[in-house]
């Protein structure tokens, strides 16, 4: 199949720089375009600890930060793996205004899809359960040049900033890596103000 072929490519290729990049990805954006601060998750959706970032700490970080327009918030795909790679072409797949949503809904539902096989077959059915319909759906999951996009978005990031784990998140700049306590998290929003 061609996406494990790229995959494997991918993984093979990480550790080489990159001079040419694919066409950009319409990142999505949470918050006030304007905001004085900039937050970039990088994250795979198959990694346990970005689920446990999206369900535990990201709700008090939207109500605090991102909806008050001190945050603005973009989530960059970051797949170690074709079961992340294939959820994260889904949720661009997604209507835009839904593009959230489908993160949250992959996150909260990772178990069901991100470490069973066929991933396809659990990613239906979230698809189905958010109103994709199945020809979207496998449209979406045969969508090459996308899948190429995301792996070049993947590589960019890992060339700029040194990603060694996901979840990690560049705020003002500077990369954290893990997930920082919402002191950490205010502390760090603070530095990254002034």
């Amino acid at each position: 199949m061609y996406l494990k072929s790229v995959l494997s490519i991918f993984v093979l290729l990480s550790c080489v720089p990159w001079v040419l990049s694919a066409q950009a990805l319409d990142e999505p954006v949470l918050g006030d375009i304007d905001a004085p601060v900039t937050i970039i998750e990088f994250a795979s959706l198959s990694c346990p600890h970005c689920a446990a970032f999206h369900r535990d700490r990201f709700p008090w970080l939207k109500e605090n930060f991102i909806d008050t327009g001190k945050v603005r918030f973009i989530f960059r795909d970051f797949p170690l793996n074709r079961a992340a790679l294939l959820g994260s072409m889904l949720a661009h797949c997604a209507d835009r205004r839904q593009y959230f949503a489908y993160l949250g809904l992959l996150f909260e539902r990772q178990e069901t899809w991100a470490f069973t096989e066929p991933v396809e077959k659990g990613l239906a059915s979230l698809a189905q359960l958010a109103g994709m319909g199945k020809g979207r759906f496998e449209k979406c999951l045969q969508d090459e040049a996308l899948a190429d996009q995301i792996i070049q978005s993947r590589l960019d990031s890992q060339n700029e900033y040194d990603i060694e784990s996901t979840p990690s998140f560049a705020i003002g700049g500077k990369l954290i890596a893990g997930v920082p306590s919402e002191e950490r998290f205010t502390d760090l929003i603070a530095a990254a103000s002034e």
